[in-house]
């Protein structure tokens, strides 16, 4: 659930209450350092309950002086070739952090090598990168697709087709959740992958992709998904007139809000799972804490949001209509962290 916006008094103080309470040493004034954070791309859902949650911890924190910028870039398109350009404008901007969504985890690796001898400190999140000077923020994303089957199995001990929706091609986190997901169909050999489809992370292009495949399909007992296509998935069996499949939601208030509407009709039961698109705001208070002198690890594993079928109104009453359930992060939260990596 998404935590309250604080005014800029009120966050000084948090701020101050924070780092004495997990006894960090002032080691430097990060007054004057500029943070800019590269986006790699924006078209879903997601991605603007991201930047919006960057924005919703960012700008106080400006406004207390806690840093003197945290500027939002975001490329037009997932092109690796446009973010690397755009991190070298970053670095000839004099940005003194760069926090980074990548567009891939190896494509732009020298651009982050440039900034990284340029003296500019990169926190990637979400889309990591290899680069080794680089710091990294991550959930397992391969776990969070292999749990999806895992609790299928036990829905349906029996087993059954499953209809595999992907993510943005290309992408890191497509590649993990996919590699998780075989996994578990590995794991639980009764059930068996019959289609798969790119959905990109979008309603819009999940429906459209489902409803493509469905025709060639056999019955489905189950939707493996990647977040922001369970909405979309559901329309087109619906609009298929078949039988609607258990389909595994990503957290998108609109996929919560049906889940509630089958829910109260008939019983429908699922579970959703994504990570939180507040974790930019992790990525924001870890980069402060390494250019204010703390020793923080370079792989950082945060956990995914999982919502269950006992949670379902709860995260639905504070997920806004077209958002996303969120987790945004405090100074506190980013120092237990890195202190539980140590």
């Amino acid at each position: 659930m998404t935590r309250p916006t604080l005014s800029a008094a009120a966050l000084g103080s948090a701020l101050a209450a924070a780092l004495s309470a997990a006894a960090l040493p002032a080691l430097a004034d990060t007054s004057d350092k500029r943070i800019a954070l590269s986006n790699n791309y924006a078209g879903n859902s997601w991605r603007q309950a991201m930047l919006t949650s960057w924005e919703t911890v960012t700008k106080p924190a400006v406004e207390a002086g806690i840093v003197a910028a945290a500027d939002a870039f975001t490329t037009g398109e997932n092109s690796a070739t446009e973010q690397a350009a755009q991190i070298q404008n970053l670095i000839l901007e004099g940005y003194d952090a760069i926090v980074l969504n990548a567009a891939s985890p190896t494509a732009i690796n020298g651009a982050v090598k440039e900034a990284c001898d340029a003296g500019i400190i990169v926190v990637s999140f979400d889309g990591i990168v290899t680069e080794p000077c680089a710091w990294r923020i991550a959930v397992d994303f391969r776990e969070m697709g292999r749990v999806q089957v895992e609790y299928l199995a036990g829905r349906l001990p029996e087993g059954g087709n499953l209809l595999e929706i992907r993510g943005l091609a290309g992408v890191f986190v497509d590649d993990e959740i996919s590699a998780g997901i075989h996994a578990g169909v590995e794991q639980f050999p009764q059930f068996k992958i019959v289609g798969s489809v790119h959905g990109d992370w979008a309603q819009d292009v999940a429906q459209r992709a489902v409803a493509g495949i469905l025709p060639s399909l056999p019955e489905i007992a189950g939707v493996v998904t990647q977040g922001g296509d369970g909405y979309g998935a559901a329309q087109a069996f619906a609009a298929a007139g078949r039988p609607m499949p258990i389909i595994v939601m990503g957290n998108r208030q609109d996929e919560l809000q049906w889940w509630k509407e089958q829910k109260d009709a008939n019983g429908y039961e699922t579970m959703s799972v994504s990570i939180a698109p507040g974790v930019s705001t992790l990525a924001f208070w870890v980069a402060q804490q390494i250019l204010d002198g703390r020793e923080v690890p370079k792989d950082l594993v945060v956990p995914f949001l999982t919502i269950t079928q006992d949670t379902l109104e709860a995260n639905l009453e504070t997920t806004p209509v077209g958002g996303v359930a969120n987790v945004e992060y405090t100074l506190e939260d980013a120092v237990a962290v890195i202190e539980g990596a140590n």
